[in-house]
This record gives C-alpha cells, structure tokens and sequence, in this order.
C-alpha cells in the first residue's frame, strides 16, 4: 500500500502567533505616532496665530492677576513682547524638544530674572505660566476639535508630556527668580553697608544721604545719638541693645574695632542739642567685659560722623572691666581726652610737685583729692569712703595746698585741679 507523500510545505510547523505584550507595544507606539502627528498639526497652526494666542492670554492675566495688571498699565509693549515670545518657545517645543530646550529655558530663565529684578510677585509669575500652559492646550484641543474631531481623543496620549513641560518652566522660572531675589538682597545689603560706613566715617556725599535715610528707614532731619560697643564677644551687639530703651529706633553696624548703632533720639524742643535722654543709657548696663560708649545728640543724618567719633571718645573713657559711659556726663573728660597732650601738661603743671613725694604718700593725697572731689567737697563724705576721719581728709588737702602752691578755695585752681585729675584718671586706664 502506498503512502501518499505530504508536500514539503506541510512539514513546516505553523508560524506562532505573536505575544500579546509585544502586540500592545506595536499598538501603543502606533498611536503615540498617531498623537504625535495630531499635535504637532495643532502646534504648526498656534504658531501661525501666535500674536493671537499672545492677547487672549494677556486678557486673562488681566482679568485674573492684579500684579501683571500693573506691569501691563505701566509698560504694556514689553509686557505683550515677553508673553509672545515666551509662548513662542513653548510652541516651539511641542514640535521639536530637543532642537528648542535650550532657547526655551534661557528665555524662562531670563523672565525670572527680570520680574525679580521688577518686584512682581513670585506667586504671581507663576500664575502666569499656569495659564500660559492652560491656554496653550486649550487652544490644542480647540483646533484639534475644529478641523478633525475624531482626533481629540488622540491628544490624550501627550497630555503628560504637555504638562511636563509646563511643571519644568515653572521649577525653572521659580529657581531664576530666587536666585536673582537673593542676588538684588545681597547687593542691597551690600550698598546698605557701603552707605552705613560712609554716614559713620563722615564721607557721606549730600547727594546720597536722602537714599541712606531711605534704606535706614530714618528721617534724614533729626535727633541722633550713635552708641558704640565693643568688648570681643558675641554678645556685644546684644549688650549694646540692652543699652538702649524700649522702642528705640536704631541701626546698627559692625566695624572693624566695635558695633555702632545710629539712634533716633525723640525729638525734644525744649532740651540742648547734645542732651541725650536718659533712658537711653539703662542702670547697671551692659554685660561685664563689654564697654560702651554713648556719643552726645546732633541734629541730621549728615551729623552722624560727628556723633560717632564723640561715641568713641566716650568709649575710650570706659573702664577695661566694661561699662556704659555716656558722653553727655563727661563733657570735662571729653574736653581732655580730645587733646591728650594739653591734658598731659595740665596733669604735669598742677600734680608736678607731687613727684618729689614717696609715691605712696603722692598717691594718698591724690587719691583724698579726688574723694573730696566727688564728694562735692564735703570732707564728713570723703572720711568715709576712704575710710578715715574728716580732720585727716582736711590735713591732707591743705598738705596739697602747700606743696602746689593752689588753693582749693580759688575757682580757677578748682577748675585746673579737676581736670588735671581727669587727665590723671584716663592716662591709668
């Protein structure tokens, strides 16, 4: 029995059918090609009507964004100019994102900048961008819709994207804006410093000082007392502080060998110029190892100077333990302090013929003479804070008398006295 031959065809086993996941991924890259083309048909025709797109998106901001209505009132041509053109590169970039990535964030980052450097509000800016964005695919779907409607669903495929790059503008448009906000903070306080330093050295130019007493925020006619401080802690700017009184308006600087404070005094008519109110120098002052020194009143910023080198007078009078020295009360020691070399041969003219003294025994009779001194001249007071009878304060000033030649009767002498004493005083320190 023969057997009937298959053909060779028929030894071939059947070609299998395909995965189904390989199938769907054919699928899906056909209609993502499909979407592809919708929306670059869409796009092509947005670019076409692009000054269009450009004045429905500005009337929307106007309608709905308070701050780019003030822009738009002030300069509406390059308000109208920024949008086109930042549209543009949106556009742009649903056609060729790679090609147009680098001019659209360039142009993003350049709108950040500028609004920043402008004050818009960020919150604003980016508002902008969102309703940019909004309208951008609302006119994609609109035009879509009107020339092939059975495509729209298409659109749906490249939503994420669409929204991707509106995300990625916003991120950059907020980085450029912050970035250029601490860059104009920076040179704020730079030109603040410059303009600070210059008020205290006494270099201010009349020119710049209506823009300093801007950026103190301090009247540029007034009451000013400038307090120093220094003491090579941390804490000198807060002792400095607690110097003054509640409420007190100052600013203040950090220089080379102590912190300044400018402060605003009230103004008062009917006390002299170089008072300065006494609460601004608070009981038991600042924290040990701290000096500061508080300069008499001027009247005007362009006094500042001024009052910053008497605040360094009265600085220098302080004691090294620390303390508050207010110049106001120590008029006579300034007076010295300013000349100290007329101060050194006062001391030498009238403590001279002290020197021929032990130095212990000098030392008593200056130390009883400054007592009584401060004592208002009552011996009963200076025996008690030397410790010793009145009658022994009263032998020993008229031993002074007798060495010296000076009575401690006469003003003149009185006046001498006093200051060479001072003199005495600061050259210790």
């Amino acid at each position: 029995m023969q057997h009937a031959v298959r053909p060779r065809a028929a030894l071939r086993p059947a070609p299998a059918a395909p995965a189904p996941r390989s199938r769907a991924r054919r699928v899906r890259s056909l209609i993502d090609a499909d979407a592809l083309h919708v929306l670059h048909r869409a796009a092509r025709v947005l670019l076409d009507d692009l000054p269009e797109l450009t004045d429905r998106l500005l009337a929307a901001l106007q309608d709905q964004e308070p701050a780019y209505r003030l822009c738009m009132d002030q300069d509406a041509g390059t308000t109208w100019q920024e949008v086109n053109r930042s549209l543009r590169h949106s556009v742009a970039s649903l056609l060729d994102p790679r090609g147009n990535r680098d001019a659209a964030h360039r142009c993003t980052w350049r709108i950040g900048t500028t609004r920043a450097e402008q004050g818009l509000p960020l919150d604003a800016l980016l508002h902008a961008f969102r309703l940019g964005g909004s309208l951008v695919w609302q006119s994609l779907v609109e035009e879509t819709s009107r020339t092939a409607p059975e495509d729209v669903r298409l659109l749906v495929h490249v939503a994420a994207d669409v929204w991707h790059f509106v995300d990625e503008h916003c991120t950059l448009v907020a980085d450029a804006y912050r970035q250029a906000e601490r860059q104009l903070a920076w040179r704020r306080e730079n030109r603040l410093r410059v303009l600070t330093g210059a008020l205290l050295d006494g270099s201010i130019r009349i020119a710049d000082l209506p823009e300093t007493a801007q950026a103190l925020n301090l009247p540029e006619h007034g009451r000013y007392a400038v307090v120093a401080a220094a003491g090579g802690t941390a804490a000198v700017g807060a002792a400095a502080r607690a110097v003054l009184g509640e409420g007190t308006r100052a600013h203040w600087h950090t220089g080379q060998d102590a912190d300044y404070g400018i402060v605003l005094l009230p103004e008062d008519l009917a006390a002299p110029l170089p008072a300065v109110p006494a609460d601004l120098a608070v009981p038991g002052g600042p924290a040990p190892g701290v000096r500061v020194g508080v300069s008499t009143a001027v009247s005007g910023l362009a006094a500042v100077g001024d009052a910053r080198r008497l605040a360094d007078t009265a600085l220098r009078m302080c004691p090294p333990a620390g303390g508050t020295v207010r110049l106001t009360d120590r008029l006579p020691a300034a007076l010295v302090l300013a000349a100290p070399e007329l101060g050194q041969a006062l001391a030498d003219r009238v403590l001279g013929p002290l020197a021929a003294l032990d130095p212990a025994d000098a030392e008593v009779l200056l130390d009883t003479l400054a007592a009584w001194l401060a004592c208002d001249g009552s011996a009963q007071r200076a025996g008690e804070r030397l410790y010793c009878h009145r009658n022994t304060v009263l032998n020993r000033l008229r031993r002074y008398e007798q060495l010296t030649g000076r009575s401690l009767s006469r003003p003149t002498d009185m006046v001498e006295i006093s200051l060479a004493l001072t003199a005495r005083g600061l050259r210790t320190h």
